[in-house]
């Protein structure tokens, strides 16, 4: 629930003033149609909100990979069908508003950070990028060893990153967090790096020291020869 995503936030449908609404030649209600666009998966590569537009007109099965792209983002599942037009003198279009966020993230808890436009729709979103997470535990032998287990994780993601990135990212965070119990943990690092540094001075002194008894004993040879008569 901690690793960052992005979603549709709200969505603006033009000739549509709420969800509880119906638009002509549209198989499905609007509230149906806005719950299949929840499940649009997308990559944002932009800090801020991104605009996203769809436009068809005609007899047409509605999917995302009618949605227009630019190079702030990225579709995942194009595939996704959204709705259906049922006759050719039908048209939709609609804006799309996403941005990355983490976890759930409902439209009550959303800090309101500008005035919306009339007939914008606000959805609830769901940022998170893994879909499943689940351990099995099993018995196992190792030689003559019986009472062993082994771990096994499940992780699906949506596709936006690997199940492989999503665990690395989940053991850093998990990390992080345990770190700040562990309040000694500064001062143990602060006390081995003096211990190095100690360790560093004692090899140079040592090394001084058997330089200056090879310079005495040398010194000592020259001293010691005799003279040539």
């Amino acid at each position: 629930s901690s690793l960052p995503g992005a979603a549709p936030v709200g969505v603006k449908i033009k000739g549509v003033d709420h969800e509880f609404m119906a638009l002509e030649y549209l198989k499905e209600d609007i509230l149906e149609f806005i719950l299949n666009l929840k499940q649009l998966r997308l990559r944002i590569f932009s800090d801020e909100p991104v605009n996203l537009e769809l436009e068809v007109h005609g007899k047409k099965t509605i999917t995302a990979g009618d949605i227009k792209a630019d190079s702030n983002m990225e579709i995942i599942n194009k595939d996704l069908v959204l709705g259906h037009i049922t006759d050719m003198a039908g048209s939709i279009h609609v804006n799309i508003i996403a941005s990355q966020g983490l976890g759930y993230e409902t439209i009550e808890s959303r800090e309101e950070k500008s005035t919306k436009e009339i007939g914008y729709i606000e959805i609830d979103s769901l940022f998170s990028p893994v879909l499943v997470a689940g351990i099995k535990i099993e018995n196992v032998r190792v030689g003559k060893m019986t009472n062993w287990e082994k771990i096994s994780l499940s992780i699906k993601t949506d596709g936006t990153i690997s199940p492989e990135e999503a665990f690395n990212q989940s053991v850093q965070i998990l990390i992080e967090q345990f770190s700040v119990l562990v309040p000694g943990a500064s001062k143990e690092e602060k006390k081995d790096a003096s211990k190095e540094e100690k360790k560093e001075d004692e090899k140079e002194t040592e090394i001084k020291e058997d330089v200056d008894e090879d310079e005495k004993e040398e010194t000592t040879k020259k001293r010691g020869r005799p003279k040539k008569s």
